[in-house]
C-alpha cells in the first residue's frame, strides 16, 4: 500500500505535457513529443513527464497521411497542463480560418503554463496573440506569409527554435526534436536531455539554423567537410583553439575554412566553439565535484569569470545556480 501511495504521489508531481492536435495533423510531430518526453527519467528511473494528446472534439483526427489518429481527450486537458505544445497541420500551408473552438481552447491554458509550437503551429500561437512582440520562428518556406499575416511578431526564419519567457517556437518537423530536448534540458539539465538524445539516436544539440537547409542557387560541387577540425577541437577544448589551427586541420586557408564551416554547420567556428564549451561545462557541473574554477579550465573558458559570462549569456544562469538546480546524481562539492 505504501508503494502504491508513493507511485501515485510521484504521478501527481509529474510534469504534464498536453499536445493539442488539429485536423490535418503531421503525425511525425505528435510522435516526436511522446517519444522524447516519454523517455525522460529521473535517477531512480521514474518518468519525469506525463504526455497527453487532446483535440477540439474527441474522436478520429485526420492527418496528412493515409491514417487518422484517435484522440480521446478534449480541450479540458489544457486546464491543468504544465506545458502545451501545438504541432503543425497541413491546413497551415494555405490561408484558412481557424477551426471553431480553437481560440476558446487556447484561452483555457492556465497562467504560467509553458506554450510551444512545432513548425507551422506557430501560426496558431501568433493568431492568438501569444507571440506579439516576441521572437519566433516557423518553417522557412512559410516565413514570407507569416510576416504578412503577423507583422507584430519578431520572426527569425534562420534559427531552429526560439524561447521567450515561456513561449517557444520551432522551425520544421525535425527542429521539434531540438525544441523538445531544449525544454527537457531546461527542466532537468544536460544529463537527462543527453540520455534522451542517446535513446533517440539524435545529437543533444544541433548546430546552426535553418539557413543551412535552404536550396542554394549555385551549389558548390564537392565542398570539403570540416569534420576533422571539429573532432580535433573537441579533443582540445581545454585550451585556446585558434581559427588558424582549425583551418590547418583541413589544410586550407582561414577564409576558406570559415566559409565552408558556416555552409556546413550554419554558424561560425567561434560560435560553435562557445556552445561546445558551454555543453562541456554543464556536463562537468552536473556530473563531477570539480570546483567552478576547475570546470572553467577544463571547458576551455580559462577563468570562472569568463565561464560565468558565457553561461549567463547562453543559459541565463550562473555556474553555481546551474549546478544547484541540476546536480542530483552526485554529492554536492565540498567548499
Amino acid at each position: 500500500m505504501d508503494s502504491m501511495c508513493e507511485d501515485r504521489a510521484m504521478a501527481t508531481r509529474r510534469h504534464t505535457v498536453a499536445v493539442l492536435v488539429r485536423e490535418g495533423l503531421l503525425p511525425m510531430e505528435l510522435g516526436i513529443v511522446h517519444r522524447l518526453f516519454g523517455q525522460a527519467r529521473d535517477a531512480a528511473g521514474r518518468p519525469l513527464y506525463e504526455v497527453v494528446t487532446c483535440t477540439l472534439v474527441p474522436g478520429p483526427v485526420r492527418t496528412d497521411a493515409d491514417f487518422p489518429v484517435l484522440v480521446e481527450h478534449g480541450p479540458e486537458m489544457l486546464d491543468t497542463a504544465d506545458t502545451v505544445i501545438v504541432p503543425a497541420s497541413d491546413l497551415d500551408y494555405a490561408p484558412a480560418p481557424s477551426p471553431p473552438g480553437l481560440a476558446e481552447a487556447l484561452a483555457r491554458i492556465r497562467p504560467g503554463a509553458r506554450i510551444a509550437s512545432i513548425c507551422t503551429g506557430s501560426f496558431v500561437l501568433a493568431a492568438a496573440g501569444l507571440l506579439d512582440g516576441r521572437p519566433a520562428t516557423t518553417h522557412w518556406k512559410c516565413a514570407a506569409r507569416f510576416r504578412e499575416l503577423h507583422p507584430q511578431v519578431d520572426l527569425d526564419p534562420d534559427v531552429l527554435y526560439t524561447d521567450s519567457g515561456g513561449v517557444l517556437t520551432s522551425a520544421g518537423e525535425a527542429a521539434g526534436i531540438d525544441l523538445c530536448l531544449h525544454m527537457i534540458r531546461t527542466d532537468h539539465g544536460a544529463a537527462v536531455a543527453n540520455e534522451v538524445a542517446r535513446g533517440t539516436v539524435v545529437p543533444p544539440h544541433r548546430d546552426g539554423g535553418q539557413a543551412q537547409y535552404l536550396r542554394r542557387p549555385v551549389p558548390e560541387p564537392a565542398v570539403s567537410s570540416t569534420a576533422r577540425a571539429r573532432a580535433w577541437a573537441l579533443e582540445n577544448l581545454h585550451r585556446p583553439v585558434t581559427l588558424r589551427e582549425l583551418a590547418a586541420c583541413e589544410s586550407t586557408s582561414t577564409r576558406t575554412f570559415t566559409r565552408r564551416f558556416r555552409d556546413e554547420m550554419g554558424t561560425s567556428p567561434g560560435q560553435w566553439l562557445t556552445w561546445q564549451r558551454v555543453e562541456r561545462a554543464c556536463t562537468l557541473l552536473e556530473e563531477s565535484d570539480l570546483s567552478v574554477d576547475d570546470v572553467a579550465e577544463r571547458a576551455g573558458f580559462g577563468t570562472a569569470g569568463s565561464m560565468r559570462l558565457h553561461l549567463q549569456a547562453e543559459l541565463g544562469v550562473s555556474p553555481t545556480a546551474y549546478r544547484r538546480t541540476f546536480r542530483s546524481r552526485v554529492a554536492q562539492p565540498s567548499r
